[in-house]
Protein backbone atom coordinates (compact mmCIF):
# COMPACT_ATOMS: atom_id res chain seq x y z
CA UNK A 1 0.00 0.00 0.00
CA UNK A 2 1.32 3.44 -0.85
CA UNK A 3 2.01 5.26 2.39
CA UNK A 4 0.72 8.74 2.90
CA UNK A 5 4.01 10.55 3.18
CA UNK A 6 2.39 13.94 3.19
CA UNK A 7 2.59 16.07 6.30
CA UNK A 8 -0.30 15.92 8.73
CA UNK A 9 -1.90 18.76 6.82
CA UNK A 10 -5.66 18.47 7.42
CA UNK A 11 -6.26 19.82 3.90
CA UNK A 12 -4.08 17.30 2.08
CA UNK A 13 -6.31 15.70 -0.61
CA UNK A 14 -7.10 12.50 1.30
CA UNK A 15 -7.99 14.52 4.43
CA UNK A 16 -9.80 17.44 2.82
CA UNK A 17 -13.60 17.42 3.23
CA UNK A 18 -14.07 20.53 1.05
CA UNK A 19 -14.36 20.83 -2.71
CA UNK A 20 -15.38 24.25 -4.01
CA UNK A 21 -16.06 25.20 -7.60
CA UNK A 22 -16.45 21.67 -8.99
CA UNK A 23 -20.13 20.93 -8.44
CA UNK A 24 -20.64 19.92 -12.09
CA UNK A 25 -17.88 17.31 -11.84
CA UNK A 26 -19.40 15.90 -8.67
CA UNK A 27 -22.82 15.64 -10.29
CA UNK A 28 -21.31 13.90 -13.32
CA UNK A 29 -20.13 11.06 -11.11
CA UNK A 30 -23.36 10.98 -9.09
CA UNK A 31 -25.46 10.71 -12.26
CA UNK A 32 -23.49 7.63 -13.26
CA UNK A 33 -23.74 6.20 -9.76
CA UNK A 34 -27.50 6.60 -9.62
CA UNK A 35 -27.86 4.84 -12.97
CA UNK A 36 -26.37 1.67 -11.50
CA UNK A 37 -23.95 1.41 -14.43
CA UNK A 38 -20.73 2.80 -12.99
CA UNK A 39 -17.58 2.76 -15.18
CA UNK A 40 -14.59 1.00 -13.68
CA UNK A 41 -12.13 3.64 -14.90
CA UNK A 42 -12.32 7.40 -14.31
CA UNK A 43 -9.86 9.98 -15.62
CA UNK A 44 -9.84 13.28 -13.70
CA UNK A 45 -8.03 15.96 -15.71
CA UNK A 46 -7.09 19.62 -15.46
CA UNK A 47 -4.24 21.96 -14.46
CA UNK A 48 -2.19 21.26 -11.37
CA UNK A 49 -3.44 22.32 -7.99
CA UNK A 50 -7.13 22.82 -8.78
CA UNK A 51 -8.55 19.93 -6.75
CA UNK A 52 -8.21 16.78 -8.90
CA UNK A 53 -6.76 14.64 -6.10
CA UNK A 54 -9.26 16.09 -3.63
CA UNK A 55 -12.10 15.03 -5.96
CA UNK A 56 -10.55 11.56 -6.42
CA UNK A 57 -10.46 10.90 -2.67
CA UNK A 58 -13.92 12.41 -2.30
CA UNK A 59 -15.20 9.86 -4.85
CA UNK A 60 -13.22 7.07 -3.16
CA UNK A 61 -14.75 7.83 0.26
CA UNK A 62 -18.23 7.96 -1.26
CA UNK A 63 -17.83 4.64 -3.07
CA UNK A 64 -16.44 2.92 0.02
CA UNK A 65 -19.30 4.30 2.13
CA UNK A 66 -22.12 3.40 -0.31
CA UNK A 67 -22.34 -0.24 -1.28
CA UNK A 68 -25.38 0.05 -3.56
CA UNK A 69 -24.99 1.52 -7.03
CA UNK A 70 -28.70 1.82 -7.70
CA UNK A 71 -31.38 3.14 -5.37
CA UNK A 72 -33.97 1.03 -7.26
CA UNK A 73 -32.42 -2.33 -6.40
CA UNK A 74 -35.37 -3.15 -4.18
CA UNK A 75 -36.21 -3.21 -0.50
CA UNK A 76 -33.64 -3.70 2.18
CA UNK A 77 -32.94 -6.85 4.19
CA UNK A 78 -35.96 -6.39 6.45
CA UNK A 79 -38.39 -5.25 3.78
CA UNK A 80 -37.83 -1.56 4.35
CA UNK A 81 -37.65 0.97 1.55
CA UNK A 82 -34.39 1.21 -0.43
CA UNK A 83 -31.97 3.89 0.62
CA UNK A 84 -32.51 7.08 -1.43
CA UNK A 85 -29.80 7.85 -3.96
CA UNK A 86 -27.31 10.32 -2.45
CA UNK A 87 -27.23 13.81 -3.95
CA UNK A 88 -23.70 14.66 -2.82
CA UNK A 89 -20.32 12.97 -2.50
CA UNK A 90 -19.76 14.59 0.88
CA UNK A 91 -18.84 12.33 3.80
CA UNK A 92 -18.65 13.79 7.29
CA UNK A 93 -15.05 14.09 8.60
CA UNK A 94 -16.20 12.28 11.77
CA UNK A 95 -17.37 9.28 9.72
CA UNK A 96 -15.18 6.18 10.35
CA UNK A 97 -14.63 5.70 6.62
CA UNK A 98 -13.43 9.31 6.24
CA UNK A 99 -11.00 8.80 9.11
CA UNK A 100 -9.66 5.52 7.73
CA UNK A 101 -9.15 6.95 4.25
CA UNK A 102 -7.43 9.99 5.78
CA UNK A 103 -5.02 7.75 7.69
CA UNK A 104 -4.41 5.37 4.74
CA UNK A 105 -6.03 2.65 6.84
CA UNK A 106 -8.92 1.43 4.68
CA UNK A 107 -8.41 -2.15 3.50
CA UNK A 108 -10.26 -1.57 0.20
CA UNK A 109 -8.29 1.50 -0.93
CA UNK A 110 -4.73 1.95 -2.13
CA UNK A 111 -2.93 4.88 -3.74
CA UNK A 112 -0.28 4.66 -6.46
CA UNK A 113 2.12 7.60 -6.40
CA UNK A 114 5.80 8.31 -6.66
CA UNK A 115 7.68 7.20 -3.56
CA UNK A 116 10.76 8.35 -1.71
CA UNK A 117 13.92 6.44 -2.63
CA UNK A 118 16.15 6.15 0.44
CA UNK A 119 19.11 5.11 -1.72
CA UNK A 120 19.16 8.41 -3.62
CA UNK A 121 17.48 10.51 -0.92
CA UNK A 122 15.03 11.75 -3.57
CA UNK A 123 11.58 11.04 -4.86
CA UNK A 124 11.51 8.37 -7.54
CA UNK A 125 11.05 9.76 -11.04
CA UNK A 126 8.12 7.50 -11.90
CA UNK A 127 5.65 4.90 -10.65
CA UNK A 128 7.14 1.47 -11.46
CA UNK A 129 5.37 -1.44 -13.12
CA UNK A 130 5.67 -3.58 -9.99
CA UNK A 131 3.35 -1.22 -8.10
CA UNK A 132 0.72 -1.35 -10.87
CA UNK A 133 0.82 -5.15 -10.97
CA UNK A 134 0.26 -5.28 -7.20
CA UNK A 135 -2.65 -2.88 -7.63
CA UNK A 136 -4.12 -5.18 -10.30
CA UNK A 137 -3.87 -8.15 -7.92
CA UNK A 138 -5.47 -6.04 -5.19
CA UNK A 139 -8.42 -5.13 -7.43
CA UNK A 140 -9.08 -8.80 -8.24
CA UNK A 141 -9.57 -9.66 -4.58
CA UNK A 142 -13.03 -9.72 -3.07
CA UNK A 143 -13.67 -6.38 -1.34
CA UNK A 144 -12.91 -6.84 2.34
CA UNK A 145 -15.99 -4.92 3.45
CA UNK A 146 -18.50 -6.10 0.88
CA UNK A 147 -18.47 -3.00 -1.29
CA UNK A 148 -15.83 -1.87 -3.78
CA UNK A 149 -12.07 -1.92 -4.15
CA UNK A 150 -10.65 1.47 -5.18
CA UNK A 151 -7.24 2.47 -6.54
CA UNK A 152 -6.25 6.13 -6.84
CA UNK A 153 -3.36 6.86 -9.24
CA UNK A 154 -1.78 10.23 -8.45
CA UNK A 155 -0.74 10.87 -11.08
CA UNK A 156 -1.11 8.73 -14.20
CA UNK A 157 1.37 11.10 -15.91
CA UNK A 158 4.10 9.58 -13.72
CA UNK A 159 3.63 5.97 -14.78
CA UNK A 160 6.61 4.65 -16.70
CA UNK A 161 5.98 2.95 -20.04
CA UNK A 162 5.72 -0.58 -18.61
CA UNK A 163 3.51 0.61 -15.78
CA UNK A 164 1.16 2.35 -18.24
CA UNK A 165 0.81 -0.85 -20.26
CA UNK A 166 0.15 -2.87 -17.11
CA UNK A 167 -2.56 -0.39 -16.12
CA UNK A 168 -4.10 -0.70 -19.57
CA UNK A 169 -4.47 -4.45 -19.06
CA UNK A 170 -6.41 -3.83 -15.86
CA UNK A 171 -8.68 -1.37 -17.68
CA UNK A 172 -9.23 -3.83 -20.54
CA UNK A 173 -10.44 -6.56 -18.17
CA UNK A 174 -11.65 -4.74 -15.05
CA UNK A 175 -12.62 -6.92 -12.08
CA UNK A 176 -16.13 -6.64 -10.68
CA UNK A 177 -16.72 -4.06 -7.95
CA UNK A 178 -13.35 -2.41 -8.60
CA UNK A 179 -12.68 1.20 -9.56
CA UNK A 180 -9.62 3.05 -10.88
CA UNK A 181 -9.43 6.80 -10.32
CA UNK A 182 -6.69 8.28 -12.50
CA UNK A 183 -5.44 11.84 -11.99
CA UNK A 184 -3.76 13.53 -14.94
CA UNK A 185 -2.37 17.04 -15.42
CA UNK A 186 -1.55 16.36 -19.09
CA UNK A 187 -3.95 13.70 -20.44
CA UNK A 188 -2.67 14.16 -23.99
CA UNK A 189 0.52 12.37 -22.92
CA UNK A 190 -1.30 9.26 -21.75
CA UNK A 191 -1.79 6.24 -23.97
CA UNK A 192 -4.85 6.87 -26.16
CA UNK A 193 -6.10 3.42 -25.19
CA UNK A 194 -6.05 4.39 -21.50
CA UNK A 195 -8.00 7.55 -22.22
CA UNK A 196 -10.55 5.67 -24.33
CA UNK A 197 -11.29 3.17 -21.55
CA UNK A 198 -11.98 5.79 -18.89
CA UNK A 199 -14.90 8.07 -18.23
CA UNK A 200 -13.37 11.52 -18.21
CA UNK A 201 -14.09 14.25 -15.66
CA UNK A 202 -12.40 17.47 -16.82
CA UNK A 203 -11.90 20.11 -14.14
CA UNK A 204 -11.49 23.82 -14.83
CA UNK A 205 -9.84 26.27 -12.42
CA UNK A 206 -12.37 27.48 -9.85
CA UNK A 207 -13.34 31.15 -9.64
CA UNK A 208 -11.05 33.49 -7.73
CA UNK A 209 -13.74 33.90 -5.06
CA UNK A 210 -13.77 30.12 -4.44
CA UNK A 211 -9.97 30.05 -4.30
CA UNK A 212 -10.00 32.93 -1.81
CA UNK A 213 -12.49 30.99 0.33
CA UNK A 214 -10.22 27.95 0.31
CA UNK A 215 -7.25 30.12 1.30
CA UNK A 216 -9.29 31.59 4.17
CA UNK A 217 -9.89 28.13 5.65
CA UNK A 218 -6.17 27.40 5.80
CA UNK A 219 -4.61 30.83 6.21
CA UNK A 220 -7.01 32.86 8.37
CA UNK A 221 -4.09 35.15 9.22
CA UNK A 222 -4.17 36.69 5.73
CA UNK A 223 -6.26 39.75 4.92
CA UNK A 224 -9.14 39.55 2.44
CA UNK A 225 -7.20 41.65 -0.07
CA UNK A 226 -4.15 39.36 0.18
CA UNK A 227 -6.34 36.30 -0.41
CA UNK A 228 -7.87 37.85 -3.53
CA UNK A 229 -4.38 38.80 -4.78
CA UNK A 230 -3.07 35.27 -4.18
CA UNK A 231 -6.07 33.78 -5.99
CA UNK A 232 -5.37 36.00 -9.00
CA UNK A 233 -1.66 35.15 -8.96
CA UNK A 234 -2.47 31.44 -8.88
CA UNK A 235 -4.94 31.70 -11.80
CA UNK A 236 -7.54 29.49 -10.17
CA UNK A 237 -5.21 26.95 -8.54
CA UNK A 238 -5.86 26.69 -4.79
CA UNK A 239 -2.76 24.53 -4.41
CA UNK A 240 -0.59 27.12 -6.09
CA UNK A 241 -2.18 29.95 -4.10
CA UNK A 242 -1.44 28.19 -0.81
CA UNK A 243 2.11 27.41 -1.91
CA UNK A 244 2.64 31.10 -2.74
CA UNK A 245 1.25 32.05 0.66
CA UNK A 246 3.69 29.68 2.37
CA UNK A 247 6.59 30.96 0.25
CA UNK A 248 5.82 34.64 0.96
CA UNK A 249 5.08 34.91 -2.75
CA UNK A 250 2.89 37.99 -2.45
CA UNK A 251 5.69 39.96 -0.81
CA UNK A 252 8.08 38.83 -3.56
CA UNK A 253 5.55 39.85 -6.20
CA UNK A 254 5.15 43.32 -4.70
CA UNK A 255 8.92 43.80 -4.71
CA UNK A 256 9.11 42.68 -8.34
CA UNK A 257 6.38 45.13 -9.33
CA UNK A 258 8.09 47.96 -7.47
CA UNK A 259 11.18 47.31 -9.60
CA UNK A 260 9.23 47.00 -12.87
CA UNK A 261 6.83 49.89 -12.46
CA UNK A 262 9.33 52.65 -13.30
CA UNK A 263 11.23 50.89 -16.11
CA UNK A 264 13.47 51.82 -17.85
CA UNK A 265 14.40 53.70 -14.69
CA UNK A 266 15.20 51.50 -11.74
CA UNK A 267 16.24 52.04 -8.14
CA UNK A 268 19.74 50.62 -7.77
CA UNK A 269 19.33 50.39 -3.99
CA UNK A 270 16.03 48.52 -4.29
CA UNK A 271 17.49 46.18 -6.91
CA UNK A 272 20.47 45.34 -4.67
CA UNK A 273 18.18 44.79 -1.68
CA UNK A 274 16.00 42.41 -3.70
CA UNK A 275 19.08 40.56 -5.01
CA UNK A 276 20.44 40.21 -1.48
CA UNK A 277 17.13 38.75 -0.34
CA UNK A 278 17.26 36.06 -3.02
CA UNK A 279 20.99 35.31 -2.73
CA UNK A 280 21.25 34.68 0.99
CA UNK A 281 21.73 31.18 2.36
CA UNK A 282 18.51 29.20 2.53
CA UNK A 283 16.70 31.44 0.02
CA UNK A 284 16.66 28.92 -2.83
CA UNK A 285 12.87 28.56 -2.64
CA UNK A 286 12.42 32.34 -2.73
CA UNK A 287 14.71 32.57 -5.76
CA UNK A 288 12.69 29.90 -7.59
CA UNK A 289 9.38 31.56 -6.69
CA UNK A 290 10.58 35.02 -7.76
CA UNK A 291 11.87 33.64 -11.07
CA UNK A 292 8.55 31.92 -11.77
CA UNK A 293 6.58 35.04 -10.87
CA UNK A 294 8.71 37.23 -13.13
CA UNK A 295 8.28 34.89 -16.10
CA UNK A 296 4.56 34.59 -15.42
CA UNK A 297 4.13 38.37 -15.17
CA UNK A 298 5.96 39.06 -18.45
CA UNK A 299 3.81 36.40 -20.13
CA UNK A 300 0.69 38.02 -18.70
CA UNK A 301 1.79 41.41 -19.98
CA UNK A 302 2.52 40.03 -23.46
CA UNK A 303 -0.84 38.24 -23.66
CA UNK A 304 -2.69 41.39 -22.61
CA UNK A 305 -0.89 43.36 -25.29
CA UNK A 306 -1.54 40.80 -28.01
CA UNK A 307 -5.25 40.72 -27.15
CA UNK A 308 -5.59 44.47 -26.82
CA UNK A 309 -6.58 44.09 -23.16
CA UNK A 310 -3.85 46.18 -21.52
CA UNK A 311 -6.19 48.92 -20.37
CA UNK A 312 -8.74 46.54 -18.92
CA UNK A 313 -6.26 44.22 -17.18
CA UNK A 314 -6.98 44.41 -13.46
CA UNK A 315 -3.96 44.96 -11.21
CA UNK A 316 -3.23 42.13 -8.80
CA UNK A 317 -1.77 44.47 -6.17
CA UNK A 318 -2.39 48.20 -5.82
CA UNK A 319 1.22 49.04 -6.75
CA UNK A 320 0.61 47.54 -10.20
CA UNK A 321 -2.09 50.02 -11.28
CA UNK A 322 -1.28 51.49 -14.70
CA UNK A 323 1.97 49.54 -15.00
CA UNK A 324 1.03 47.22 -17.89
CA UNK A 325 -0.35 49.88 -20.30
CA UNK A 326 2.66 52.12 -19.70
CA UNK A 327 5.23 49.37 -20.30
CA UNK A 328 3.45 48.16 -23.43
CA UNK A 329 3.44 51.74 -24.73
CA UNK A 330 7.19 51.94 -24.09
CA UNK A 331 7.97 48.63 -25.82
CA UNK A 332 5.74 46.56 -28.10
CA UNK A 333 4.54 43.00 -27.56
CA UNK A 334 7.28 41.62 -29.81
CA UNK A 335 9.96 43.09 -27.53
CA UNK A 336 8.38 41.64 -24.41
CA UNK A 337 8.06 38.24 -26.09
CA UNK A 338 11.74 38.42 -26.98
Amino acid sequence: MASDEQSEDPFAPRRNPQLLGHQAAEQRFLTSWRSGRVPHGWLITGPRGIGKATLAFRIARFVLANRQTNADEGPGLFGDEPTPAPDTLYIEPEDPIFRRVASSGHSDLITLEREFNPETNRMRSSIPVSRVRKAGDFMRLTPGEGGWRVVVVDSADELNANAANALLKVLEEPPDRAMLLLISHAPGRLLPTIRSRCCRIPLSPPADADVATIIATQRPDLSDSDRISLAALAEGSPGRALALADEDGLSLYRELISLMVDLPKISTAALHAFSDRLARRGAEESFRTASELLGWWIGRLARAGARGEAESLAPIVAEEAGCVPRLLAAAGVDRWLE
